[in-house]
């Protein structure tokens, strides 16, 4: 930490790193609530704006489409500009896109307002927010990013129950107009409460590495881009069930659409939450002894994954279907768990930043061709084989890793070093 953030944690008291925790968790709470309540109320779009499966697929694939095409760019600007006021406006933009959503009266405005605005809102988010709980939680880091994470699988579950509840008693307009006006009056109070911070100290600035020097370097790591098309199969995988799997429970086994929002995530996030704390205990126990365990975690996660997402699509019975979402979730949380962790072990120190971000980007950008394609398929040969389609994808993303640890880890692996800050790129 440097001084002058040292010196502001010394005015602010030890507490206030905890009330940016709490600020920030509400925030990312909406922030994931906002994503999923489209995906929840997905019917009663359909009828009330009379769009098909494909256009309401599309403005699920804008939204990911832009948020992925921006990520790398709000990571650079929360290195430039003051983090609290990017995350202040990423707050208003992404909530005022959802309360807009409320009033669309076709598939442009929902484009505009859902995706573009609602998605472009949400990409400056979490690297901003992310890097001022670094600031302050010296210490507790991992503690308050795991606790952050949380909030998207809180955020998710729940906005799912919420949503189609207000959706079905009071019409799906009403659901965008909560969640939107609360997050315009939450931004308001991080507006109040959120501490700025100082800029990037000197140190860091000359650690930066200018961009085609970093891309030259991870062009020529075959490790990362397995571990990038891995990620992207995951990713399409993952937004392509966020996306569709709530319309699947209403229309396969005639729930509510409040249940259907609520049971399509919960197994699956709950058991992901148990996936993600035993495959990095088993990871950290052994990658000492095993550097390979990072990756070959992965690899298990996602071949184990693949039977439990075929079986969710065909499942007969709705108990059925809610094992298969259980045990997909265990498995996708066992790859979440060394998700970073194993590009950091094939990525210089000083490139991880931006390695992330071009990782990031180049999954969300293949994850948004999920929902179209998927509604596509939905009009075609049906929802439950579209879905169970996606077990090919979580296959071939472990093929990726396989091959990246039988032939290239061994020689992208990067040893750390007691100066990791200063280590010289190959």
């Amino acid at each position: 930490m440097n001084p002058a953030t040292s010196r502001l944690c010394e005015r602010e008291g030890a507490w206030y790193k905890w009330e940016m925790l709490a600020l920030l968790w509400v925030a990312f709470f909406l922030h994931q609530g906002d994503r999923q309540i489209y995906n929840a109320v997905l019917p009663l779009i359909k009828t009330g704006l009379g769009l098909s499966d494909v256009q309401l697929g599309l403005v699920g694939s804008v939204f990911t489409l832009v948020y992925g095409v921006l990520v790398p760019v709000a990571g650079f600007v929360g290195d430039v500009l003051p983090r609290k006021w990017i995350v202040v406006a990423s707050l208003l933009v992404f909530s005022a896109g959802t309360l807009l959503s409320g009033w669309s009266a076709g598939l442009v405005m929902l484009v505009v307002f859902r995706s573009v605005t609602t998605g472009g809102g949400e990409a400056f988010f979490y690297p901003s927010a992310t890097s001022l709980l670094a600031q302050f939680h010296e210490r507790t880091r991992a503690l308050a990013l795991g606790i952050l994470q949380t909030a998207l699988y809180v955020g998710i579950t729940l906005s799912g129950l919420v949503a189609g509840y207000v959706g079905q008693r009071y019409g799906w307009r009403n659901a965008f107009f909560v969640f939107g006006s609360v997050g315009l009056v939450w931004a308001a109070v991080v507006t109040v409460r959120l501490r700025n911070t100082p800029q990037r100290d000197a140190a860091a600035e000359r650690a930066r590495v200018p961009l085609m020097e970093t891309l030259s370097y991870l062009a020529r790591r075959p490790s990362v881009w397995l571990l990038s098309l891995a990620f992207g199969a995951m990713v399409y995988v993952n937004v392509g069930f966020l996306t569709w799997a709530p319309t699947f429970l209403h229309e396969r086994f005639r729930l509510s659409l409040a249940q259907a929002g609520f049971h399509s995530m919960v197994y699956h996030h709950l058991f992901a939450f148990v996936g993600v704390l035993v495959g990095g205990k088993i990871a950290d126990r052994f990658a000492l002894v095993r550097p390979s365990v990072r990756m070959e975690t992965n690899f298990v996660g996602l071949l184990l994954g693949a039977p439990f997402i075929y079986g969710l699509g065909q499942a007969t019975t709705v108990t059925a279907c809610y094992v298969a979402l259980g045990f997909f979730g265990l498995f996708r949380g066992v790859y979440d768990s060394n998700l970073f962790a194993s590009l950091f072990d094939v990525v210089a120190p000083r490139l991880r930043a931006s390695a992330t971000g071009l990782m990031l980007s180049f999954a969300f950008i293949v994850g948004s061709l999920a929902p179209a394609m998927l509604g596509w398929m939905k009009a075609r040969v049906g929802l439950a084989t579209a879905l169970s389609s996606l077990a090919w994808f979580y296959l071939l993303g472990a093929a990726c890793l396989l091959v990246a640890v039988r032939f290239f880890l061994s020689r992208d692996y990067v040893h750390q070093t007691s100066d990791s800050s200063q280590e010289a790129l190959p």
